[in-house]
């Protein structure tokens, strides 16, 4: 009895966090939809810098990850088949995929070993990560034309994702 009750309350906290998480109420959010994104600059897996701030006019979705989180393992497929394969070739939008505390050679290992196809960004140092949270991932930020930040979401969750892909289509249409 005993241990279904600590089975219970584990379970218990696990969803109030992950729904506290999906909210975005959490304290570990350091930006909420309708203010400005912040700037960052990237490394390519070129080997070329770039500044958010040069995106301007485009529509971006910034996908914060890492390659031990379930959850993100659950939706990068979802990114790559619903969103990526959908929207690589339209002008207007970019995909920032980014590896949370790894570095280029893991996510070049990485992206081949599952086949992925969009491009994925080292954050050996959470730099990037940083200026959005300091906790739970995946996490996804859609930025509009203008560098305002018009979703997020923390975890994974097909319906929140379908609201995802819904406020894409609504800003590339």
């Amino acid at each position: 009895m005993k241990a279904w009750f600590l089975l219970f309350l584990v379970a218990f906290n696990f969803l109030t966090i992950n729904l506290k998480a999906q909210e975005g109420s959490d304290s570990s959010t350091l930006v909420a939809v309708s203010q400005q994104c912040p700037d960052f600059s990237f490394i390519d897996e070129n080997g070329a810098t770039h500044q958010l701030q040069d995106l301007r006019g485009k529509v971006v979705l910034v996908n914060f990850f890492a390659t031990w989180c379930g959850p993100c393992m659950q939706e990068l497929p979802h990114v790559q088949k619903e969103i990526f394969d959908k929207y690589s070739n339209n002008p207007n939008f970019v995909l920032l995929t980014i590896g949370r505390e790894h570095s280029q050679q893991e996510m070049k290992a990485f992206k081949d070993k599952k086949a992925f196809n969009f491009n994925i960004i080292a954050d050996p140092k959470r730099e990037i990560y940083s200026k959005f949270a300091t906790q739970f991932i995946p996490r996804n930020f859609l930025i509009d034309a203008n560098g305002e930040i018009i979703y997020s979401s923390i975890g994974f969750d097909e319906n929140e994702f379908a609201k995802l892909k819904e406020t894409i289509e609504d800003q590339l249409n």
